[in-house]
């Protein structure tokens, strides 16, 4: 009986090992982070090298907890650079398998069917991934793990727990008997992609303390604990997924949500001006994808230290819609029902319940101050599509406390 091999590929410190590439360093003898500096000493460290991770220092933590290090790097996050080596690794992997048979699970990570080509190159899963890593090695310096086994989960398992470590190769792979001997042997239940904080600690009040245990236990019993999410639970633990990489998952998006962490507090006039762009930014994406929404909510985190942690409310609208003023107009409303004179630090806005905007419901009469109003916001879509973000904006965006130029130049809340 032929048995499926998928592989997991993963780049090792991948942020921090592209910044020591650009510097001609060894990530594996240089103490480098990737953390903007010109932020508080709260913001997040997003990677170090593994000569970092070596002498204990944790993958992710705040500035503020670094240990003193001598020769210590520091490296600003280059988003858009961490993007572009990202498309340069899937490149190489392409020219080994094809792409209806890569699932790209994040910027340094993704899966490969490796099973049509053990007969096309006559190699074992081990000898095709081996191949792959030498060529990342070669023509980007990068240094690429692996996990190998029969299915998805079994391969990220066998990444996760053993192939990043397992020196020199940085590779392994598990087979159906690694079931009881590697899988039922993780210590933490948490270490294993699809088993939560959450789910762990209801398992443990329930007795089921290890994977095995987990493994064991009968799914009926899971599932009137967790519902159907009982009987995957009791798949996982026994090795057992179905997933299919050439089953490509499309996403539908149901609400859309964007957010901004300030680094200085906030009165609650400067905060309306920072809701006026998030919410333009969210209309934007509505009008990209067609959508209307009808659920709206705000999120106001006060500074630190304020006895008040913030507050969260939510409305719904009588009809969807995406038109930028009157979501505006609605948002500000529950800001100033709800918001207190307390230096505000983060500021979050939600969209759910989204509708075709085609489809949604049409007024009898046409409002033409609306009309004129979603022209104008659609010709200044175009523009920024054609000629970028900072190319035309509100003139508020020229105000000291405006924040529309930083997020323009930032991906993923960091400098491109």
């Amino acid at each position: 009986m032929k048995q499926d091999m998928v592989a997991c590929i993963d780049l090792k410190a991948f942020y921090a090992s592209v910044e020591c590439v650009e510097r001609n360093l060894d990530p594996f003898i240089t103490p480098l982070v990737v953390c903007d500096t010109e932020r508080g000493p709260g913001t997040i460290v997003l990677s170090v090298t593994p000569y970092l991770k070596s002498m204990g220092v944790p993958s992710r933590l705040r500035r503020r907890d670094l240990p003193k290090i001598d020769g210590l790097i520091y490296a600003i996050p280059q988003m858009q650079l961490y993007i572009e080596k990202s498309c340069e690794v899937l490149s190489v992997i392409m020219d080994f398998i094809a792409k209806e048979d890569i699932h790209v699970y994040s910027i340094d990570e993704c899966f490969v069917n490796l099973t049509p080509y053990l007969k096309l190159y006559n190699k074992t899963g081990d000898e095709i991934v081996d191949s792959i890593q030498k060529a990342i090695k070669k023509k980007l310096g990068l240094t690429a793990t692996a996990g190998i086994s029969y299915n998805m989960f079994m391969a990220k398992a066998a990444l996760d727990n053993e192939g990043k470590n397992l020196k020199p190769n940085y590779r392994t792979t598990w087979y159906k008997q690694d079931v009881q001997n590697k899988l039922w042997k993780i210590k933490n239940m948490e270490d294993l992609r699809g088993i939560s904080h959450g789910y762990s600690t209801k398992l443990k009040k329930l007795g089921i303390d290890s994977i095995e245990k987990l493994a064991n236990t009968p799914s009926e019993f899971l599932k009137f604990h967790f519902g159907i999410m009982g009987e995957q639970l009791h798949d996982l633990a026994n090795g057992i997924d179905d997933s299919n990489i050439r089953d490509k998952y499309i996403p539908m998006a149901t609400s859309f949500s964007c957010g901004h962490t300030l680094f200085e507090d906030y009165n609650i006039e400067d905060t309306k001006l920072l809701i006026r762009e998030i919410t333009d930014e969210l209309c934007t994406r509505l009008h990209k994808n067609n959508k209307a929404t009808k659920t709206i909510s705000l999120t106001i985190i006060y500074t630190y230290t304020s006895k008040i942690t913030g507050f969260s409310q939510q409305m719904t609208l009588d009809i969807p819609t995406d038109d930028n003023n009157l979501l505006y107009e609605n948002i500000i409303n529950i800001y100033n029902k709800n918001v207190k004179h307390i230096g505000i630090r983060r500021v979050y806005i939600h969209f759910g319940s989204l509708y075709d905007a085609s489809v949604t419901y049409q007024p009898l009469f046409v409002n033409e101050d609306l009309e004129k109003n979603k022209k104008a916001i659609e010709a200044v879509e175009l523009i920024k599509d054609k000629y970028g973000l900072e190319s035309i904006s509100r003139g508020t965006s020229l105000l000291k406390k405006s924040v529309y130029k930083q997020r323009s130049n930032q991906i993923g809340g960091h400098r491109k």
